[in-house]
């Protein structure tokens, strides 16, 4: 009598019935850039060497995502100059004082996604009632939008010490 099998197909609500296949490779690319982010930060780099690796993953990036993106670092550091950029699963991202990072900017190029997003880890503690926003789709930077972000930027660092 042949052996049934016992591998079970897995299925996710999000998938609509079709069998899981795992990751990506936008998504296993970014994970192979952290583990290679983790071996280079046992050296301990600097500010300043996070500072260049940020920048290095902006040019990277497609020229409309990378205007927005050396806007928004810019904007960061102002905004928080006690954050240190750094990469953080291969997009630019601005770290605490503990090294742990606080926002990030994830170019929707990188994952095949129609926009860029900026958003917030939980260090950001930007709690407010039962439920609140931790990433945002950026299309455009208006003048309210920069303030929005400064503000949140800010608000962050106070959750963050």
């Amino acid at each position: 009598m042949p052996k049934k099998s016992t591998k079970k197909s897995v299925k996710s609500g999000a998938s609509h019935g079709k069998k899981s296949e795992g990751f990506t490779a936008e998504e296993r690319a970014a994970m192979h850039e952290r583990v290679r982010e983790l071996k280079a930060s046992h050296g301990k780099k600097g500010k300043a060497d996070g500072e260049r690796d940020v920048l290095a993953k902006i040019a990277e990036m497609p020229e409309a995502e990378r205007a927005l993106a050396m806007r928004l670092h810019a904007l960061i550091k102002a905004s928080a100059p006690r954050l240190s950029p750094k990469t953080w699963y291969g997009m630019p991202a601005y770290a605490n004082e503990d090294g742990r990072v606080v926002c990030f900017i994830k170019p929707g190029a990188k994952f095949k996604e129609r926009y860029m997003t900026f958003g917030f880890n939980p260090e950001a503690k930007l709690d407010d009632g039962a439920m609140w926003p931790i990433a945002f789709a950026v299309t455009e930077l208006t003048d309210a939008v920069e303030a929005r972000i400064e503000k949140l930027v800010k608000r962050a660092m106070l959750g963050s010490d």
